[in-house]
């Protein structure tokens, strides 16, 4: 299965894996499954960081190759057909990044790892 991880659940398993639901560890944890973090997770990172409300135990660009190598996270570039998306989404969710993840797993036919209730009212297929 592709999977595309929600920021939250990426920072999560790189440090608090407690937080992630007993299904999100078995998905994220299976070697079977492939992982995904999108440069829009990865931009999510740096600005909460650089405004103080993210914590890490590296400096942003450290921790994401760190933990994405640590977990065989792939890079998943955003692409103009992605964005392209955008329009067609009904407004469940006010959030940016979340949208454009919603996009880029619609777009490449992901799963989203995520635990937010809005992402999931999206057809994309969300696990948690």
């Amino acid at each position: 299965m592709k999977i595309l991880l929600d920021t939250c659940s990426f920072v999560w398993a790189a440090m608090e894996l407690e937080k992630l639901s007993d299904r999100a560890r078995d998905v994220f944890g299976n070697p079977d499954n492939e992982l995904f973090l999108s440069a829009i997770s990865a931009w999510e990172i740096a600005v909460k960081h650089g405004l103080g409300k993210l914590t890490l135990s590296l400096p942003p660009q450290e921790f994401l190759q760190l933990y994405r190598r640590e977990h065989l996270v792939q890079p998943l570039p955003l692409h103009e057909e992605d964005v392209a998306q955008l329009p067609k989404l009904p407004a469940h969710h006010k959030d940016p990044f979340d949208r454009l993840l919603v996009c880029q797993a619609a777009t490449h036919g992901l799963a989203i790892l995520t635990p937010d209730p809005l992402i999931k009212q999206y057809p994309v297929r969300t696990i948690w």
